[in-house]
């Protein structure tokens, strides 16, 4: 380790260099028995894994004053609702979700709009209803999220504004 100039220093020690050390292990190995070997397995009902997911709940929370429902809609809904789509996407890129994915979930489904289209409401009114409580209502939210085509998981947050409210049907899938 280098010192300063003006440290004594016994002019017979040798200079240190680096020494592997005696026993070197094995590397490690995966050996639990409930561990999956192999890639991810992807279908139907299992979602979109990917890293750091309970982010998009933090994120979901600083959106909340900005979502917009009506009367026979909960705010809870919308964000569960939203969130999937969301994961679905950071998910597509490989990431931890950010920001846009959420702006992009409430967007395509008009949370964001003051005045969203009357059919885009009775649309959402009954697909989102209920999914705040995941334990009951897990296969509506998967539903929520698989009918989402790709090419809007692909799309930037500018296009999606610009395409919204007139192409929510395309957006959405629905």
């Amino acid at each position: 380790m280098a010192a300063p100039k003006h440290t004594p220093v016994d002019p017979i020690d040798r200079p240190r260099a680096y020494e592997s050390p005696g026993f070197v292990p094995a590397a490690w190995t995966n050996t639990r028995k409930a561990s999956v070997t192999g890639r991810q397995p992807r279908a139907g009902g299992l979602g979109h894994p990917g890293p750091d997911q309970g982010y998009v709940l933090s994120l979901a929370e600083r959106l909340r004053p900005r979502v917009k429902v009506t009367a026979s809609e909960s705010v809870d809904d919308a964000i569960q609702g939203c969130v999937g789509i969301a994961l679905r996407r950071a998910s597509h890129f490989g990431r931890a979700p950010v920001i846009h994915d959420l702006d992009i979930a409430f967007t395509i489904w008009g949370y964001f709009l003051d005045a969203p289209p009357a059919d885009l409401v009775a649309a959402r009114s009954g697909l989102f209803a209920g999914v705040a409580n995941v334990v009951h209502h897990y296969v509506e939210a998967r539903r929520i999220v698989d009918m989402v085509p790709q090419s809007t998981i692909t799309m930037t947050p500018e296009m999606v504004r610009k395409a919204m409210p007139y192409s929510w049907r395309a957006l959405t899938g629905a």
